[in-house]
């Protein structure tokens, strides 16, 4: 290949994956360390960045971090809104009037919480890759399934650490991230829903803001508070405008390195699939949620995740049928294969696409039975994932470890337990709802004649069929769960029970789908291998992989933006969620919250801000910090722009939303009384 050609393809590449301007969700082990210092100046020093990755904690589907030395753990309402359900009750509704712990020993515990912290990487991409060397897809799936559980094993009989595989680039690095595992989880502060949410829907994923979207949670070991050394400092003045700001969180996925073929397959597919399933279950939630506040209170935190769902995937599916993006993702695609095909040594490269084209219009046909039935669309109960899992449990134990699903492999065992063996609530009528609702949808979309689905249904209209099963159920129950586990597979056979004996009928076929579905993935990742090493030698350190729930690093400025209607500014303040309240005249959404009222506080102070940085879904809850590591905010959303950077990033109108710290400060000093953790925080 000529150099002209070389020099075409890296800077193709920059455009289609590479960092521009604040472009990255960066690796803790590659950090953007020569792009920040050119573009402004700062070294991120190696001291510096060990101890915002100790700093940083994985929440699961969301992120947070430790904000001082006994504990304490900072994310968002909205993260903390499902344990507020789970910790409520009727008497006392957590998630809609708030909690806050007054003393030590007022802090709630809170059920099947894990929160983590990183605390190693290691490069095991040799190990892997050596591994499935020279076998076929179906060999390759056994073999990668071997070799990372066996990695995984030792690591964790090594350091007692939870051990994960990370899967980057699409299959070109495979990272050993390790992590320390706090289970004993308590609630400290979280405000009333209507403050942590103000605007509700209409105002999620826009800007301006006036949402106090924090809360407070403390990590404890051997009964006491656990010490953490590593925390952020809280910053009383905050970020301001123009500042060079960082975010460390676990942004959850993005599909930038995607082929054409793969977009096409999302827009015509997929996320229509999705969108409508969401759609049907807001519908379904929110008129239960209607008929009593009871009701209201249990739904609650699902309708609002499915909300922020749909809302992301709307978004997602509007960028994919904009044909100018796709047009010029299929115009970078081609010059891309191109240079490529003029070199022997890329060629294969080029011929990838062309590979994962045909496997994807293979795997279609099968896609939405795949989806029904593994990915249990069609069963849509919190009692049918655990009959599921009792069931698998029971089937993949007595395996060696290296050939168990990697849900049941030692290193995943604890966090398996901690979860099958809550003690949440669980409720047999919103369970019903939830059930016959999905059960019209397998009915719908697989046929009501489907063999398997006459079946499944037992001569029975859906939602008798749902009742006959959620009512004959015993699974609610965590003793009895534990019975069954501790058992096995006779145990679990013995038992009888209608949910059990549902999740075993469709068994075969959705194992059967599982493993077409694996060994059709692994062909997909061997030809992204291939494309990833090309990109490697033309990118340099330029390159970051697509988001993958594992931590990452994001930089950016605080600023605000430019629309056809005028200049957006880069904040909000306290008392602009006054003056929004009156101008709807103090109706929902937008109503003044409870504690709000009457109080007097500093209106001038920053309540909301934007930035360039680099996020999605995943990223709620990070901490925004500047220069001096001094926690400056909180990132709770993205604007309606930024939703379509999960296939490519752009900082004209695109912003993450953040909490300021000194808008929380004040909050938590003049409207909660939270002087307890104010002294915490900032002493």
């Amino acid at each position: 290949m000529s150099g002209r050609s070389v020099r075409a393809a890296a800077f193709l590449f920059l455009i289609t994956t590479g960092a521009r301007g604040d472009e990255g969700m960066w690796l803790f082990n590659k950090p953007p360390v020569r792009q920040v210092k050119e573009r402004y100046g700062f070294e991120m020093k190696p001291e510096w960045l060990d101890h915002l990755q100790r700093s940083a904690v994985h929440f699961g589907g969301g992120s947070g971090s430790f904000v001082s030395g006994d504990g304490l753990v900072l994310t968002n309402h909205h993260v903390a809104a499902g344990t507020l359900e789970k910790l409520g009750s009727a008497e006392h509704d957590y998630l809609k009037d708030g909690f806050s712990a007054a003393t030590l020993s007022d802090e709630l515990r809170c059920p099947d919480m894990e929160l983590k912290v990183l605390m190693d990487i290691q490069d095991v991409t040799r190990q892997v890759t050596d591994a499935v060397a020279a076998k076929n897809p179906a060999e390759a799936v056994a073999a990668r399934r071997e070799v990372i559980a066996r990695i995984e094993r030792e690591a964790l009989a090594a350091t007692g650490m939870r051990s994960d595989v990370i899967t980057l680039y699409r299959g070109g690095a495979y990272h050993l991230y390790q992590y320390k595992r706090y289970t004993d989880v308590r609630l400290v502060f979280a405000p009333e829903k209507q403050a942590g949410a103000f605007g509700g829907d209409p105002d999620n994923f826009e800007f301006p803001r006036w949402d106090l979207d924090m809360a407070f949670f403390r990590v404890y070991e051997n009964g006491q508070p656990a010490k953490t050394p590593d925390y952020l400092k809280w910053s009383t003045t905050g970020a301001k405008e123009g500042e060079l700001i960082f975010v460390a969180g676990h942004p959850g996925r993005t599909d930038r390195a995607d082929t054409h073929a793969e977009l096409i397959q999302a827009r015509d597919h997929s996320l229509p699939q999705r969108l409508d399933a969401m759609l049907r279950n807001e519908t379904l939630l929110s008129n239960w949620s209607a008929r009593s506040e009871e009701n209201r209170r249990r739904a609650s935190g699902l309708i609002t995740g499915i909300q922020n769902g749909r809302k992301s995937i709307q978004a997602r599916l509007e960028g994919l049928l904009d044909p100018v993006f796709m047009a010029k993702k299929a115009s970078e695609e081609q010059a891309l294969r191109a240079s490529f095909a003029a070199s022997q040594e890329w060629k294969k490269a080029a011929e990838a696409f062309d590979e994962i084209a045909a496997i994807e219009a293979a795997q279609q046909p099968s896609a939405r039975r795949e989806r029904m039935l593994e990915g249990a669309e069609g069963f849509n109960s919190s009692l049918f994932s655990i009959a599921r899992t009792l069931l698998r449990a029971g089937q993949e134990t007595p395996k060696p470890d290296g050939q168990r699903l990697r849900e049941f492999r030692s290193a995943a065992r604890s966090s398996l337990e901690l979860s099958l063996f809550s003690t949440r609530p669980i409720y047999k009528d919103l369970e019903i709802e939830k059930l016959a609702n999905s059960l019209t949808l397998l009915c719908g979309t697989l046929g009501a004649d489907d063999p398997l689905v006459v079946s499944v249904m037992a001569g029975k209209p859906p939602r008798d069929r749902a009742t006959e099963l959620i009512q004959g159920t015993r699974l609610e129950n965590p003793a009895f769960r534990r019975q069954l586990y501790d058992g096995g597979t006779t145990a679990v056979t013995a038992s009888k029970d209608p949910m059990i004996a549902l999740a075993t009928l469709i068994e075969s076929e959705s194992r059967t789908l599982r493993d077409q579905e694996d060994t059709a993935g692994e062909s997909i990742t061997r030809a992204t291998e291939t494309i990833a090493l090309a990109r490697f030698a033309l990118g340099g350190d330029a390159v970051y992989p697509d988001a993958t729930s594992s931590l990452r690093l994001a930089f950016g400025t605080v600023k605000g933006y430019e629309t056809a209607a005028g200049k957006v500014p880069w904040s909000t303040t306290l008392g602009g969620l006054a003056e929004t309240s009156a101008a709807h005249r103090n109706q929902p959404p937008y109503q003044m919250p409870a504690n709000w009222e009457g109080k007097t506080f500093d209106r001038d102070i920053p309540f909301n801000f934007i930035s360039t940085a680099d996020i999605t879904g995943g990223n709620s809850g990070s901490p925004v910090v500047n220069q001096a590591g001094e926690l400056v905010g909180l990132i709770f959303d993205g604007n309606a722009p930024s939703l379509t950077c999960g296939y490519a990033y752009s900082d004209k109108t695109a912003r993450a939303v953040s909490v300021h710290s000194a808008g929380m400060l004040e909050a938590l000093r003049q409207i909660y009384h939270a002087n307890r953790i104010v002294k915490e925080i900032t002493r």
